[in-house]
């Protein structure tokens, strides 16, 4: 009643928290004081070697999974990361390449924000593949396992509370013991009185004062009883919840790992594969442009090392073309012979085709022919010699 002797509803509240906050400081005394007896093993403790390997499974569980959910974020935000500096490759690109050279319209279409996708394969522009990856990661594996890991707070906080509460079980039961023993030695005082009061009292007297030791004895002793009772059906409640819960969650773990890994490795092959085909692209463009200005390169080579023979050949001039000629062609790759028969070829160079002098010896692929600048500065029909066809092109 005395936290309620304030009249008024503020005092009352106050009075409540007051003895809430006496009723706790004091259970972590009890606590506290049981746990420093049992390290002391002055009581025992109450041990169960399944539960606690449970308990280490669902720490162990814990720290898997919140290391896998770091890593996922940090993954995320590489992401993030390489496609703006993608990005601004891409920009760069576009920047500083020139409008005449080869491919200057399919590489504005390639760096453009959007553009439109082929009936072919559906393929999309590079910002909305990047962004559309990191969405589908986000949602399909961050989000999954911070949907997983929302379970471990509440059954921390239950695995402690349950913890607590077999300290308090274990100090109820050393407490009702103790008193068990004293309620013994007690009997035996009442069945002959020792004390100097007792056998000053009158007989009469000495009833009345063995029955106030018995029903205090009693008292106490129901009391330890009921809160021995108590604190054995909150333990065991709370412990049989665990015991049915943390199995079943340690097993969720295989499904939500192959999930997780599966959607990730799933959308990670499906933007690598549409991301490879934009990539194909560029690099046939620069490949494209590096050819082109190889051939220029030589070709203006070769037209300084042989402009007035040459200028012959291009005007039509028949007598200054070897017996057999066929057509010209032009080196598109570097060949290095490996036959004293064959032609040495560097890119751009220019081949004068003849037929072969005996048509059987010609294999597939294969073609005769003469240096253009050595034929018209020698003339020397011994110089011919074979080279491989897909090294050229016609011109």
């Amino acid at each position: 009643m005395a936290e309620t002797g304030t009249g008024t509803g503020s005092g009352t509240g106050k009075g409540v928290t007051a003895g809430k906050l006496a009723i706790n400081v004091q259970k972590r005394l009890t606590r506290a004081q049981e746990k420093v007896l049992q390290k002391l093993g002055k009581a025992d403790e109450t041990r169960d070697a399944a539960f606690e390997e449970m308990v280490a499974r669902f720490n162990k569980q814990t720290a898997e999974g919140t290391k896998l959910q770091k890593d996922l974020k940090a993954y995320v935000t590489s992401v993030k990361t390489l496609h703006d500096a993608s990005r601004r490759l891409q920009d760069c690109l576009a920047e500083m390449y020139e409008p005449e050279w080869f491919g200057k319209e399919e590489m504005d279409a390639l760096t453009e924000e959007m553009i439109e996708k082929e009936m072919d394969n559906n393929l999309e522009d590079t910002d909305t593949l990047w962004l559309d990856y990191h969405q589908n990661i986000t949602d399909k594996c961050v989000v999954c396992m911070d949907t997983y890991l929302t379970q471990f707070p509440d059954l921390k906080a239950r695995i402690a509370k349950r913890d607590r509460k077999l300290v308090d079980f274990d100090s109820a039961r050393h407490h009702f013991a103790s008193l068990q023993k004293g309620k013994k030695k007690d009997e035996a005082k009442i069945a002959k009185p020792a004390a100097l009061l007792e056998m000053a009292a009158p007989s009469w007297a000495q009833g009345l004062i063995s029955a106030h030791q018995v029903a205090q004895t009693n008292l106490s002793y129901n009391q330890a009883e009921e809160d021995l009772g108590r604190a054995q059906k909150i333990f065991e409640e709370l412990n049989v919840e665990l015991q049915d819960e943390l199995p079943v969650l340690w097993d969720t773990r295989v499904g939500v790992y192959v999930n997780t890994f599966q959607s990730l490795a799933g959308h990670q092959e499906k933007f690598h594969k549409d991301m490879s085909k934009l990539s194909q692209n560029l690099n046939d463009i620069m490949t494209k442009l590096e050819e082109q200005r190889q051939l220029n390169d030589e070709a203006n080579h070769s037209d300084s090392a042989c402009s007035a023979p040459k200028c012959a050949v291009t005007n039509g001039s028949d007598g200054e073309l070897p017996p057999g000629f066929l057509y010209k062609v032009k080196a598109i790759h570097d060949y290095t012979a490996t036959d004293g028969d064959e032609l040495e070829l560097k890119m751009g160079d220019v081949v004068l085709v003849v037929a072969f002098d005996n048509p059987d010896e010609q294999d597939d692929g294969w073609l005769m022919g003469y240096q253009e600048c050595q034929w018209l500065q020698k003339k020397a029909l011994s110089a011919k010699g074979v080279f491989p066809e897909n090294f050229t092109q016609k011109v």
